[in-house]
């Protein structure tokens, strides 16, 4: 699509409901950061009660990764997960609408020598990211530090792509479709950064089944591969909202020590530990929304 031809296609009806999130978004994001949180603690809790369909999917994955918790603490995890992800919406509004200057006081780091001594070896660095509800502000903050790329899915409507994909660009020094493996695999070649967050379930060709939470779950062979193809620095990030829902820390862990190795299981259990062990820090924060074992070993049944 020509730029001459975007005006006029997103002048149509069908994207003015569009038009007004992505205005609503430009105007919450210069609120006071309490009304903020506030908000996105409401539209939580909103979600919680109406969307029956992602509350039941956060359900079923927080009884089969917490069988050690009673049925009450289960159910108050469910419901923290909504808060924590409305929340997260805001955040989102805040990362693509405003520079990240502005919350640089908000952020402590831990470990930023580990990723400064990686790039420092003149490799690529691939960083491993988890999918916490303040993801995208924890992108735009990253920027304040370090620069990179990162891997995204397309967002379905033709609008909200673009804008999100140029809020991204601002702050990322490229935006690489999670198909795009060339170019991936170029950048870090050519010694630059990607963060990478392979902590969703891609479907069984696309993986092999390791433990994460207690479960075989369909993990991506990709990372490894990635890092095999370009000899590049493996570095997992953990990102995550402090309990005073003001601040927020970033730690970088060493990189991964002999990865990957010549078993594809062994490596996909390895990035799935370095998963689980920041999810247990803020449980809450996570994106239990997504179903994780939609893809399940031969022979069990579908949990959902």
């Amino acid at each position: 699509m020509s730029r001459s031809t975007y005006p006029r296609s997103f002048a149509h009806p069908r994207f003015w409901l569009t038009w007004l999130g992505i205005a609503s978004m430009y105007v919450v994001a210069w609120f006071p950061w309490r009304l903020n949180i506030a908000i996105g603690s409401a539209i939580g809790r909103l979600a919680w009660r109406f969307a029956k369909r992602r509350r039941h999917i956060t359900d079923v994955n927080i009884k089969l990764c917490f069988p050690d918790k009673s049925p009450a603490e289960q159910r108050r995890l469910v419901k923290q997960t909504f808060i924590a992800n409305g929340i997260g919406l805001l955040e989102t509004a805040v990362a693509w609408c405003r520079s990240p200057e502005d919350f640089r006081h908000r952020v402590a780091c831990v470990g930023e020598e580990n990723l400064a001594r990686a790039q420092a070896q003149g490799k690529g660095v691939l960083i491993i990211g988890v999918h916490f509800s303040p993801l995208d502000l924890g992108g735009a903050l990253h920027s304040l530090f370090f620069t990179s790329d990162a891997v995204y899915r397309p967002h379905n409507n033709p609008l909200f792509d673009r804008f999100m994909t140029r809020a991204r660009l601002r702050v990322f020094d490229q935006m690489i479709h999670r198909h795009d493996l060339r170019s991936v695999v170029r950048r870090l070649k050519a010694g630059y950064s990607v963060w990478y967050s392979p902590d969703q379930d891609f479907g069984r060709d696309a993986s092999v089944f390791a433990p994460f939470f207690g479960q075989q779950a369909a993990t991506v062979r990709l990372t490894a591969k990635i890092a095999r193809m370009t000899g590049a620095e493996v570095v997992p990030l953990i990102f995550y909202r402090n309990p005073d829902n003001r601040t927020y820390t970033y730690e970088w862990l060493p990189a991964l020590e002999n990865y990957p190795s010549r078993d594809e299981v062994a490596d996909a259990t390895r990035v799935n530990a370095f998963i689980e062990q920041a999810i247990r820090r803020h449980p809450e924060q996570y994106l239990w929304l997504h179903r994780r074992f939609k893809t399940r070993p031969e022979g069990e049944p579908g949990v959902y």
